[in-house]
């Protein structure tokens, strides 16, 4: 050292002399080559230098790395000759020793500050960017040791280590990395991304992370960065973590919550910064945390490849570099070292060691020798703090110092400086309820602890402050939360209590850096002291440790079990390399490869293994074993792979140590009582350093007397006795004295309430209903701190306790207060104004009322559909503002076991509005049936809110066993030349048929009779449906094939399919019918074969009488006729109802084909299709020709998203394990789902050697493939062999990824559900992820239909290449029973009906097939319905199947159908009761196929003058689109998106599905940009719907003679079709051209143009389309010329295109009829514009109250510039579906506002008459009609024509004439 501070001083006066010397002197050291900072750098070069060495090593010694910013003075001193070795050379030079009888002491100076390097700028705070100094305002610049690092913190991504000494602002630091991360989400113009980015700041303490909290918080909130705490006592939800982008938490805490989110996107995968304090901690017991924090948290970056940066803030320790390297810092870049020359004010330190071993003594010694430094502080006029250790000792020191004092004569000394506002402060301690403070005050004394009142704490902080208090005596808490310095601090003694440990422990080196980091006060010391008194063995520890010469260890193998346990339950690692791997990332790694020894590794194991690769592996297996002995995971030696249970999982969320689940093992069973649970929670490892002490006996026998409630095993001189008194002692609210009791209270407290939980969850799993209950009491009896017996209203704080133990006494009970009045109780309790406030909170203990339902499926499993009815008030004050979450169970208390269990929440909105809540699950059921089951629901949160309700199986008929299957007969396979034909031979590319479609080949193409073929997916079933096909070519030339198919997306695929091979190949017409695809009635006339879904069908089908093609039809094939159980279900039975009824009332029969997967009641079917034993096949599931295996997996989980996330690795393992190569297909739920499992796939290749090795193409034609690819997420995931599919996409896209999956180019397939229906690609592999998905009718997750998931697993096995197929299913583990019973043996198929039997009745009225009551019941006889009601009555609600009962329930039923009909107008039944007569709203529910609600709504809401704000508020609420799904969180999105647009919305329905239609109609007439994909989607099915809802809306309209609403409705027809609002300008409807261009046709002047423009035939403005179009006058140049500036040419030219095709219709009128002057009937010419109304002439002559005729010629004029072939489509751009062009014409007399006549009108190619009849009005004189031609299709090209008529009187002669003529005609089209 001393060499060094030679060498700089001699450095100084050169660079002195240097600088005053003349210039030439200057360039003659130059010539000397002397520069001073090359100097500077070799003896820095010199200085700093890493780790030592051993001085004897034989080792060569190597020359030390030097690391641009270490500063660290020790480690070259280490280097100078002197060094010989030895502890005692190894303290700083300058010390002074005192050695006396009573104590030693060593005192060592403070240093000499760092002198400031030539490379070093301070940073100035007005230098920095915008962000930096709205953050940093009041400061002027970075002080010195932010200055070096500053550069890196801001300005870089890198991982840093930072060590400085204490107060050198290291928070600060922290600051720059936030803000660096802050600016990488800045968008111009100053917006800040804030859901792009979390960061966490770890702080060790609670103190501390809410000093820090503050701090952020203020700093921050300029740039509105909001930082909340996350810690033990300051819980967030899950929605204040998503608001919030800082979190400052403890350790433990962020190990929790990563512990659990493997999922949970909204926290871990966003986080961008994790921001580790006082990272030193690795050295104490909480080591291991920061260790796996840091592990989980470099793994998930290297997994993931997303950029987390890690700054480590730590105090100064010697062997930063291992630290570095843990952290994957950069030593280059990232690692700085500050050595104690840093600090701001220099720091002197003395230790103090106490010589003699009496405690007595010591004590008395410790004291002498505190007062002496205090003294000799004082003396010199400094402030000073001392601090002890436990809250009682800070009184019993300042008081023993006081008196010492006046013992000594020098109390003097200590008083406080009477400063002016000295009165001020006298009085306010005056003011404290503290004794103690009062007494101290006045002799200048102060005291500090955590357990004084916070007013009091202030108090003293702010007096010590301001100087009126000499002495502060306080406790370490001081240090750690408030930074309040003083010049001296002494620390009085070392042992402290540790109520973990239960004993006296040192005091950590930590707590000594952060108490002396309080000596100096920067602003007015030049340095600080600190002094610390010890007893004398315990001297060289401290000064070892403080001079930092002791490097830190791990502490990580205590705990390996429990973080291995954690990591197993996260599914980070799930084997035995990959936890070699995860070891590797440790503290623990680092340090054993540095000294093995120390980790007993002995010398010769380590060269034989230098990565530890073994010892690593020795020790995963160790604790691999003793997990798998306590059951917490599952450990397979042989393979080395892990697999968590329940119990591992529930032990890592609670955080519960590997010891305990051990002892509970042992303990727990399902009798136990609650004193035996409280005693074997206190036998918990967590508990076990906790002793008894002598002192505390008595006080324990105290509280054992007053406050245990329930017998205590072990008694007080045990530990776990202990533990049980003072848990019990915490419920009781029991006051407790002494110190060390306080906190083994709230020790116990905070660990016991996780404990119990934990317990709770382990017995739910265990399925034990008494010991459930009892556990989830205990739980909120802890949390609550109230005995189960106390009466629930404790649990308000707001009623007084006189009152609580009033109602106790009278013991009244919550039902009884429920029933009386308020002033009834204020009377019982002697006090009338309470009353109000006890019956307000009565009504706030949740409660809900159950009512269960239930419904046989087989015989062994039934149906729960349990409606839960909230039934108190929400308070936000009470309940919080989301929702209370609730237990439910179903239990058997005879065999005392749980069926069923869930978790669910009562959201705050059904609460308020009232609404039932449904839960739809299963239970198994065992003969002899029980007598009943209990449904339990009990309050999560609440003590005394439960809810009970049996399910009693008095009257439950269970259904009929199913018959047997068909057997697959061992055939020879037939060859295809069976078929006879050769053309349908060349269809096949196979030779033989396979087995089942041999054994059915006979009974389909040689007879006549219905089939029914139940066969599991993929046997061929199509194959089957073409041979019934081929029979009906063969045998009925003319007839025609209906193929139903349910989905659009199934019907596309026979499309394709049969139009190249029965269309092109065998010359037959093959048509396709669903709602996008509507061909006119000649191409369906000359089909053969028509493909169609079910609705459409059951449309077309409904007026069978006058459409002659449904009589033709001579086979009806329906595929998937399984699907009868579903909610489109009911359609199909229509169809086949309606199908074997027409064919009995036309004599010809139309044979019925049905396909379906394999069934359970294959018999029903085939009796409702009339099907004897010869045309049934329902074979097993079994006999697929790709033989299936499949594994069912169960998650745990209450929420959706975290199950599903943790399903994304054992995916990964099941593509690993079961098709490495070959195809995979996963189905999700949602479209979200498809992109995270890609994602998260993603991340887990990356971890692999090969990350592409799913991709089976070359990476450059990949490249160029995804160059075409529109979604921005597909282009990522293609790139590594794994496609996604769902609706959202792009029809290009689907196409791509279709092609690239079939194949093989890439191996994984992510695809939404309707994949499993829609699309036939099977896969080796099929993996469902997931059985439920998001109801957005519900509002909560429900299960997929059972037949769909069959349908998924039908996908797995191809008949080309496998010889097996393998499905995985993943499902919530509550579900897996049920899962595993149904995918074996088939789910019988019910039928669905009843829910719409209404609808179906109405349109067999309106057909005319139903006009009596008895027709009605004959109806339901012919249905599936009617079938399976007999086969299970339960299931339909149906007491017993007598002939009386049945009939009464049929009646009963038609009854109530009808009644809903006549409340909806849709038919009358007459005076008799019997006749039925179908009404006009009937006919149009039936012909628009809306539902009978709807058409109420029109009929109630709409009115004679309707807005058209006011048709789309009805359009939006028809029952049609209740269906829309509202995805989860998309209330959110509504709200954001009804911002944007014009119209309001009732704010409180943002998560309706009538008010998302609202919105995405505004949006698609806004053209508004939509919030995500999923919305494009929902907008087409909601366009949809639309035309045919408005066009119903018309009808009505017209029906009652309204002609504003009717014209409103055609115009709102037209702002649907072209995407506009109806007051925008028509020209916007044209492509490209917005608002900011429609100057361009304002300012347009013919008279500009060239030469001739005066030749173009329109001069006006141009305000619309008419004007326009007239304008161009057909050539394109003059539409160029207009709008050429602003657009492009191919814009131009599509303009063109539009604006071309638009029609310009001329109108032509004449009025046909009688009149009184002429023989026949005669036709007269109207004036289409009237010149003069005041000529007689412009009047037509008619006879009053009369039928005429009005004739309108409507002719299209084309336009010269389109040469294209006549084409009927409308140009429609913004409507996804094609449409005919068309229109209304609307006759109206617009005085009476009456609406006339309306008549649709087609395509108008060159010219067009139509007839429209209307009556002259009754009274004579002048009267105007109106005639409107309305296009359906454009807006702005709207016509309308006055006709002006002139009544004159009745004629009876040619009213005669006229109705004469009408039944003469009527009778010509008859």
């Amino acid at each position: 050292m001393k060499q060094y501070r030679r060498e700089e001083k001699r450095e100084r006066k050169r660079e002195r002399r240097g600088d005053d010397s003349d210039p030439s002197s200057s360039s003659s050291d130059a010539s000397f080559l002397f520069d001073p900072k090359e100097l500077r750098l070799q003896r820095e070069q010199a200085l700093l230098t890493a780790r030592r060495s051993p001085v004897l090593g034989r080792q060569r010694e190597y020359e030390r790395i030097r690391y641009p910013h270490v500063y660290d003075a020790y480690a070259e001193a280490t280097k100078t000759s002197a060094f010989v070795g030895g502890a005692k050379m190894l303290l700083p030079e300058g010390i002074k020793r005192d050695n006396n009888k009573m104590f030693e002491e060593v005192v060592i100076p403070p240093n000499e500050p760092m002198p400031i390097g030539f490379e070093e700028k301070p940073v100035y705070i007005a230098e920095l960017d915008e962000i930096g100094q709205l953050v940093f305002t009041g400061m002027k610049r970075l002080n010195r040791i932010q200055s070096i690092v500053f550069e890196t913190a801001y300005n870089t991504n890198e991982n840093m280590l930072i060590c400085a000494p204490t107060g050198a602002g290291k928070t600060n630091i922290a600051m720059l990395t936030v803000l660096h991360e802050i600016r990488q989400h800045l968008q111009p113009g100053g917006v800040i991304r804030k859901d792009e980015f979390k960061i966490v700041y770890v702080a060790p303490m609670k103190a501390l992370a809410a000093e820090m909290t503050n701090y952020f918080s203020k700093r921050l909130e300029p740039l509105g960065i909001i930082v909340r705490e996350l810690t033990g006592d300051m819980q967030l939800t899950k929605g204040e973590i998503l608001r919030t982008q800082m979190l400052v938490t403890t350790p433990e805490k962020w190990d929790v919550v990563t512990r659990k989110s493997v999922g949970d996107v909204a926290l871990s995968q966003i986080v961008r910064l994790l921001i580790l304090d006082e990272v030193h901690l690795l050295h104490e017991d909480r080591g291991p945390v920061l260790e796996s924090l840091v592990a989980r948290t470099l793994r998930q970056v290297e997994s993931t490849q997303s950029m987390i940066r890690i700054l480590g803030l730590s105090a100064t320790l010697p062997n930063y570099l291992d630290v570095a390297s843990f952290l994957h810092v950069n030593p280059y870049i990232g690692l700085f070292y500050f050595d104690s020359r840093f600090r701001p004010v220099p720091l002197g330190q003395s230790f103090v060691g106490i010589k003699t071993t009496n405690k007595v003594q010591q004590l008395h010694d410790m004291e002498e020798v505190c007062y002496e430094k205090v003294l000799e502080q004082i003396r010199a006029g400094h402030q000073v703090m001392v601090f002890v250790h436990a809250r009682n000792s800070t009184v019993r020191t300042a008081m023993s110092l006081i008196e010492m004092a006046k013992n000594r004569g020098e109390s003097m000394l200590f008083l406080p400086d009477q400063g002016p506002d000295y009165g001020q402060c006298e009085k306010q301690v005056q003011r404290s309820r503290n004794k103690q403070l009062q007494e101290m005050f006045p002799s200048g004394f102060g005291i500090h602890h955590a357990g004084m009142l916070r007013s009091d704490r202030n108090l003293m902080e702010n007096l010590f402050s301001r100087g009126y208090l000499k002495v502060l005596v306080c406790t370490a808490t001081l240090a750690w939360g408030v930074n309040l310095p003083a010049h001296a601090v002494i620390i009085k003694g070392t042992q402290i209590y540790d109520a973990k440990r239960g004993t006296l422990v040192d005091l950590g080196i930590l707590d000594v850096m952060q108490i002396f980091g309080r000596a100096g006060r920067p602003q007015f010391d030049k340095y600080g002291e600190g002094t610390i008194i010890t007893t004398h063995d315990k001297l060289s520890h401290y000064l070892t440790l403080l001079t930092q010469q002791n490097p830190i260890e791990s502490q990580f193998l205590e705990s390996l079990a429990d973080n291995l346990n954690a990591e197993v339950a996260l599914g980070t690692v799930t084997n035995v390399e990959e936890a070699v791997k995860w070891l590797s990332y440790t503290y623990l790694y680092v340090r054993m490869r540095a000294n093995p020894l120390a980790y007993g590794i002995n010398h010769k194991a380590y060269q034989m293994d230098p990565g530890l690769e073994l010892y690593r592996k020795e020790l995963v297996v160790e604790s691999g074993r003793k997990l798998d002995k306590a059951r917490m995971i599952r450990f397979e030696e042989r393979t080395g792979y892990f697999s968590s249970t329940d119990l591992g999982r529930t032990a890592s969320h609670f955080y519960i140590r590997y010891n305990t689940i051990e002892t509970f093992n042992e303990l727990f069973d399902a009798q136990k009582t609650e004193a035996d649970i409280l005693s074997i929670v206190s036998k918990a490892e967590e508990f076990e350093q906790v002793k008894v002490r002598e002192e505390e006996m008595e006080e324990l026998e105290q509280l054992l007397l007053n406050y245990c409630e329930l017998p205590v095993a072990g008694g007080v001189e045990n530990g776990y006795g202990k533990i049980n008194i003072l848990l019990q002692s915490y419920i009781g609210r029991g006051e407790v004295d002494s110190f060390s009791l306080i906190s083994d209270l709230s020790y116990v407290a905070q660990n016991a309430a996780r404990i119990v939980r934990a317990l709770f969850e382990i017995a739910l799993r265990k399925r034990w209903p008494a010991m459930t209950y009892r556990l989830l009491n205990l739980c909120k009896v802890i949390d609550k701190r109230l005995w189960g017996w106390a009466n629930p209203l404790r649990q308000f704080s707001v009623l007084p306790g006189s009152v609580l133990s009033k109602l106790e006494e009278k013991k009244l009970t919550i039902d009884k207060l429920k029933d009386m009045r308020k002033d009834e109780i204020g009377h019982m309790l002697h006090h009338v104004n309470i009353g109000l406030k006890v019956k307000q909170c009565v009504h706030q203990i949740p409660s809900i009322l159950m009512e269960a339902s239930i419904q046989p499926i087989t015989r062994t499993v039934l149906r729960v559909r349990l409606t839960i009815m909230p039934d108190f008030r929400w308070n936000d004050q009470v309940h919080g503002s989301v929702g209370e979450p609730w237990w439910l169970w179903v239990e058997d208390p005879i065999n005392d076991h749980i069926y069923h269990s869930e978790y669910f929440l009562l959201q705050k909105k059904q609460v308020v509005a009232g609404e039932p809540q449904q839960v739809v699950f299963t239970i198994p059921i065992f003969e002899p049936m029980p007598s009943q089951y209990y449904i339990r629901a009990i309050s999560d949160r609440w003590l005394g809110a439960e809810a009970v309700c049996i399910i009693n199986f008095q009257h439950l008929i269970l259904p009929e066993r199913h018959p047997p299957h068909t057997e697959l007969l061992d055939l020879q396979p037939l060859p295809v030349t069976a078929l006879g034909n050769r053309e349908y031979e060349s269809l096949y590319k196979f030779t033989h048929f396979n087995p089942i479609q041999t054994q059915i080949f006979h009974t389909l193409y040689h007879t006549d009779t219905n089939v029914l073929l139940g066969a599991p997916t993929g046997s061929g079933k199509t194959v089957a449906a073409e041979m019934a096909i081929f029979r009906v070519f063969n045998k009925y030339p003319g007839a025609k094939v209906v193929y139903i198919a349910p989905l659009k997306a199934l019907v596309r695929e026979r499309i394709e399919d049969w139009k190249i091979r029965i269309e092109e190949k065998l010359g037959k017409k093959v048509v396709e019918l669903t709602g996008d695809v509507t061909p006119d009635m000649r191409a369906i006339g000359q089909a053969d074969l028509i493909v169609t879904t079910p609705e459409k069908w059951d449309g077309v089908s409904r007026s069978w009488q006058n459409r002659s093609y449904v009589q033709k039809v001579a086979i009806l094939i329906i595929d998937e006729i399984h699907l009868l159980g579903e909610d489109r279900g009911p359609v199909l039975e229509v169809i086949v109802s309606r199908t074997n009824f027409i064919s009995s009332h036309t004599n010809k029969s139309v044979r019925v084909v049905g396909l379906s997967t394999a069934l359970a009641n294959a018999r029903d079917l085939a009796d409702w299709l009339g099907i004897r034993q010869m045309g049934l096949f329902n074979f097993r599931p079994s006999v697929r020709p790709v033989p299936l295996e499949v594994h069912i997996q169960g998650f745990p989980g209450q929420h959706y998203c975290p199950r599903m996330a943790s399903m994304n690795k054992p995916v990964f393992q099941a593509i690993r394990s079961h098709s490495p190569a070959k195809p995979v297909l996963i189905f999700v739920s949602s479209r979200r789902q498809t992109r995270l499992t890609a994602l998260d796939l993603i991340a887990f290749l990356a971890t692999e050697d090969d990350p592409k090795q799913w991709l089976h193409q070359d990476e450059r034609e990949m490249t160029d493939i995804i160059a075409t690819v529109r979604e921005s997420n597909l282009k990522l995931t293609l790139a590594f062999g794994i496609g996604m599919h769902h609706a959202g996409l792009h029809e290009r896209d689907r196409k791509t990824v279709e092609e690239l999956f079939v194949n093989c180019k890439i191996q994984v397939l992510i695809a939404t559900s309707t994949l499993a229906w829609g699309v036939n690609f099977p896969a080796h592999l099929v993996i469902v992820k997931g059985t439920e998905y998001y109801d957005g009718k519900t509002r909560r997750y429900v299960d997929y239909p059972i037949t769909d998931v069959l349908q998924m697993m039908g996908r797995a096995g191809r008949p080309q290449f496998d010889d097996q197929g393998k499905a995985v299913i993943l499902v919530h583990d509550i579900k897996k029973d049920f899962y595993k019973k149904f995918l074996y043996e088939p789910f019988p198929v019910e039928s669905s009906l009843l829910g719409v039997l209404s609808d179906h009745l109405n349109a067999e009225i309106a057909a005319g097939t139903i006009t009596s009551k008895q027709d009605a019941m004959d109806y339901i006889t012919w249905t599936y319905f009617f079938r399976r009601l007999v086969m299970n009555p339960s299931y339909y609600n149906l007491e017993d199947i007598s002939h009386d009962s049945i009939n009464k329930y049929l009646s009963n039923l038609v009854e109530r159908s009808l009644r809903d009909l006549e409340c909806s107008y849709c038919m009358e039944i007459q005076e008799d009761n019997r006749t039925i007569d179908p009404l006009t709203y009937g006919r149009i529910a039936s012909y628009y196929y809306l539902k009978h609600q709807t058409i109420r709504m029109f009929r109630e809401r709409l009115k004679a003058e309707c807005s058209l704000q006011d048709l789309l508020l009805v359009l939006t609420d028809a029952e049609e689109y209740a269906e829309l799904p509202v995805r989860h969180n998309e209330d959110q999105l509504n709200s954001e998106l009804a911002r944007r647009l014009p119209l309001e919305v009732n704010p409180h329905s943002y998560d309706s599905a009538h008010t998302k239609t609202h919105l995405l109609l505004q949006a698609h007439f806004s053209r508004a940009a939509l919030p995500c994909s999923d919305y494009g989607t929902d907008t087409k099915t909601v366009l949809d719907n639309a035309i045919r809802i408005c066009q119903a809306m018309l009808d009505v309209a017209a029906n009652e003679g309204w002609l504003v609403t009717a014209l409103s409705v055609c115009n709102l027809v037209q702002m649907i079709i072209q995407g506009r609002w109806l007051h925008d300008s028509s020209m916007l409807t044209l492509p490209h051209i917005e608002q900011h261009h429609l100057y361009l046709f304002r300012k347009w002047n013919p008279r500009r143009g060239a030469g001739g423009a005066g030749t173009w035939g329109y001069h006006g403005p141009i305000e619309g389309l008419p004007e326009l179009i007239a304008a161009c006058d057909g050539r394109e140049s003059n539409f160029a010329a207009i709008v050429g500036e602003e657009l492009q040419p191919s814009q131009v030219s599509q303009a063109w295109a539009f604006l071309s095709q638009l029609p310009v219709v001329e109108v032509g009128m004449s009025v046909k009829g009688w009149w009184e002057d002429s023989q026949e009937q005669s036709e007269r010419p109207l004036p289409s514009t009237v010149p003069n109304i005041r000529d007689d002439k412009s009047w037509l002559t008619v006879h009053a109250d009369q039928e005429y005729v009005l004739q309108v010629n409507l002719r299209r004029i084309n336009m010269a510039g389109q040469k294209r072939r006549q084409d009927s489509r409308a140009a429609a751009p913004r409507f996804p579906k094609l449409k005919d062009e068309g229109w209304f014409l609307v006759l109206g007399e617009v005085e009476k506002r009456e609406l006339l006549a309306v008549k649709r009108v087609g395509y108008v190619r060159s010219r067009n008459t139509v007839s429209i009849a209307f009556f002259t009005p009754e009274k004579t004189g002048r009267c105007i009609y109106t005639l409107y031609l309305l296009s359906d299709s454009y807006l702005g090209l709207d016509q309308q024509y006055d006709i002006h008529l002139n009544v004159t009187p009745a004629s009876i002669r040619a009213q005669v004439n006229s109705e004469v003529a009408d039944a003469v005609g009527d009778l010509a089209l008859e």
